[in-house]
């Protein structure tokens, strides 16, 4: 107890370096420990973003491309996939729901993806946790949803209008302002990139892109048909009038049919399906993959992450290697700064030689010294570490989806420090070791 009280006061009488020394380390492990929170909470956030979803598919493109632009909204389709097609498969026997979703427009910035309402009954993030409305309710026609964090950013709520715009950028030249959209609900927020994220119904992107046009020419068309065809028949109307009374109820109820039959868009990005039997997923998977009429990918989401994270593994450990590198410049600057104040601190081991230290306590000194050291920059980085979290996170989830939180310290990172000490321990031995050599050759005098 007595020799830490003296290294205290030996390090308070080098302050100015004892405070370099002390920041260097505590830098390193807010680096060393940072990488690893923000690496696990990645982690954690990627494998909570989707869950209860059996299968997504999409046209032919890579599992992990799927992945990223169906559920986190990066990247684009290669292809899109026809209604029909999607028709198929989520009238499937084994299919026990199903969600569409096109992409391709935005809200400044904020992706845009258009669904039909039962998204927000079968969606599931986290441990099967459900989408809950903090105001509102699913769209309708000419309604929108939006996500916590675009109503916070865009200071948007219950009943204001928004205008989509063409493309996934945050500056867009072509905007759909004719068809502006009311928002009709608020989603809770998910720490998902659900929060990001605006929701419209099919038709409606369907009619910003020209569709309704296209129903209206379609319409007229048929109009004109059925008015010729009308025409004709009333020219033998003496003669057929039973018939075509009858004829012009089954076509009327034919028409209708059709027009209720009309799919909301031509084709979607992907889908989501639910299945009746889990463990089903795979030779449903290996259906899809294998189907002539449309070239498809169907992917597990589970599986894809685990391929997700193996991709990025290798930047993982690069970081790691980083941050270890600059924990060791910063134990290494220590025993410099201790190496070379040795010289200078010959005569007041003597001293304490002179009052009675014998070279086990010189040894115990400095290395009591180097460990305060250590022990007070990892308390220091640990604080700089929280610092940085509590006033970087909101910015890291807006720009990036990822939420760190200021939970307590993992069992992994625990390891970390314990690491940072011994590596302060061991350097600590070299100074220690060339002061009880000094102290054996000084003896209880020293040369000027």
């Amino acid at each position: 107890m007595q020799v830490i009280k003296l290294a205290f006061a030996s390090l308070l009488s080098r302050k100015s370096n004892a405070i370099l020394t002390l920041l260097a380390i505590a830098i390193s492990v807010m680096l060393l420990l940072g990488v690893e929170r923000v690496s696990q909470e990645t982690r954690t956030g990627f494998a909570n973003t989707i869950s209860g979803t059996d299968l997504i598919v999409g046209a032919r493109s890579g599992s992990v491309n799927l992945l990223l632009y169906s559920v986190f909204h990066i990247g684009n389709p290669t292809n899109n996939v026809s209604w029909e097609t999607y028709q198929h498969w989520a009238n499937n026997s084994q299919v026990t729901w199903s969600v569409p979703i096109a992409l391709g427009d935005s809200v400044r910035g904020f992706p845009v993806v258009a669904t039909e309402p039962a998204f927000f009954e079968h969606f599931r993030y986290g441990q099967q946790q459900p989408l809950v409305f903090t105001s509102g309710a699913p769209f309708s026609q000419e309604n929108t949803v939006i996500g916590a964090e675009v109503a916070r950013r865009l200071g948007l709520q219950l009943g204001d209008e928004l205008v989509v715009a063409h493309g996934t950028g945050s500056i867009s030249f072509h905007e759909h302002d004719d068809q502006p959209l009311t928002i009709s609900g608020v989603l809770a927020r998910t720490g998902t990139p659900v929060d990001q994220a605006i929701y419209i119904s099919l038709r409606d992107l369907d009619i910003m892109h020209g569709g309704q046009a296209h129903d209206d020419h379609d319409h007229n068309h048929d109009h004109e048909h059925h008015g010729d065809e009308h025409h004709s028949q009333q020219i033998d109307e003496h003669e057929h009038h039973e018939h075509h009374n009858q004829h012009a109820d089954e076509h009327e109820h034919h028409g209708d049919e059709q027009h209720h039959e009309q799919p909301p868009i031509p084709s979607v990005s992907a889908f989501m399906l639910g299945l009746q039997s889990r463990p089903r997923a795979i030779f449903m998977q290996r259906e899809i993959n294998t189907y002539r009429p449309e070239p498809l990918t169907a992917i597990m989401p589970g599986a894809t992450l685990q391929d997700l994270w193996r991709t990025l593994s290798g930047f993982e450990r690069a970081l790691s290697v980083v941050s270890g590198f600059v924990l060791l410049a910063g134990l290494l600057g220590m025993l410099a700064t201790i190496l070379a104040s040795l010289r200078e601190r010959r005569r007041e081991m003597a001293v304490l030689r002179s009052i009675g230290a014998g070279p086990g306590t010189i040894f115990t000194l400095l290395v009591s010294e180097t460990i305060v050291l250590t022990l007070a920059g990892i308390a220091v980085g640990i604080g700089m570490l929280y610092g940085f979290i509590f006033a970087l996170a909101p910015y890291i989830q807006s720009n990036f989806g990822v939420v760190v939180e200021l939970g307590g310290i993992s069992s992994a990172e625990w390891l970390r420090v314990a690491i940072v000490l011994g590596a302060g321990f061991v350097i600590s031995l070299i100074p220690a070791w060339q002061a009880y050599r000094n102290s054996l050759t000084d003896g209880l005098s020293m040369r000027l």
